[in-house]
């Protein structure tokens, strides 16, 4: 079953209105580079209060491991995305305290997929994303070929430049371990705030497929 990611997130009553759909995965950007971190403006008690069955997500780019933690007590987070530099031993301390980790890893035609190996012990999931200028929300997509080379062991979520226009290819690609896929700028009006449209078209797209498999 492919599960759907929304990343990107602020706007409380965009997040009221997203919520309604039930997406399994909403993120959170907590680096402050982003132009859609999170600032101050996140409703705490409106997190928490988020139905268990959707996941939420923190999106963090070479944080403080204290700042990391502090956030997720705080929002009561179930996952943390590391969208940065973060090396197989940062990952392991942070899995030692019991944090359910998304390791983010930016594609290109050089990309090493052994080097992935030594992360697997301490990642719950991959995200395999663009490379770009950004650490993520670039907005467009890499070369999917690029797959064939990944040894398929830990399930991944797909992101980068995912639309209305490619998502029903990208969920068909054959012989690959996706557990989901990551959605962000191209549902926005702007960034942090998402299209909501868009969206519950996405999901009629995504959703029958889940169905079928069931």
């Amino acid at each position: 079953m492919i599960k759907v990611k929304v990343c990107g997130m602020r706007e409380s009553d965009n997040l009221a209105s997203l919520v309604e759909l039930q997406p399994d995965f909403i993120g959170f950007i907590f680096y402050d580079k982003s132009p859609r971190f999170v600032g101050e403006q996140l409703d705490e008690v409106q997190l928490k209060a988020i139905p268990r069955n959707t996941k939420k997500v923190g999106v963090f780019v070479n944080a403080n491991p204290d700042y990391i933690l502090k956030t997720v007590k705080k929002y009561d987070l179930q996952f943390i995305q590391l969208h940065g530099s973060e090396d197989p031993i940062f990952c392991k301390s942070l899995k030692n305290k019991g944090i359910n980790i998304i390791k983010a890893f930016a594609l290109d035609e050089a990309f090493n997929f052994s080097s992935l190996n030594n992360f697997k012990p301490h990642c719950d999931f991959f995200l395999f994303d663009t490379k770009g200028q950004n650490p993520g929300g670039n907005g467009f997509a890499f070369d999917w070929d690029m797959l064939a080379n990944y040894d398929n062991e830990k399930p991944f979520f797909l992101s980068g430049g995912l639309s209305l226009e490619n998502i029903e290819q990208a969920t068909k690609l054959e012989g690959l371990k996706i557990y989901g896929i990551d959605i962000n700028s191209k549902f926005e009006l702007e960034p942090g705030l998402k299209d909501i449209g868009k969206i519950e078209q996405l999901l009629e797209i995504v959703r029958p497929l889940e169905e079928e498999i069931i």
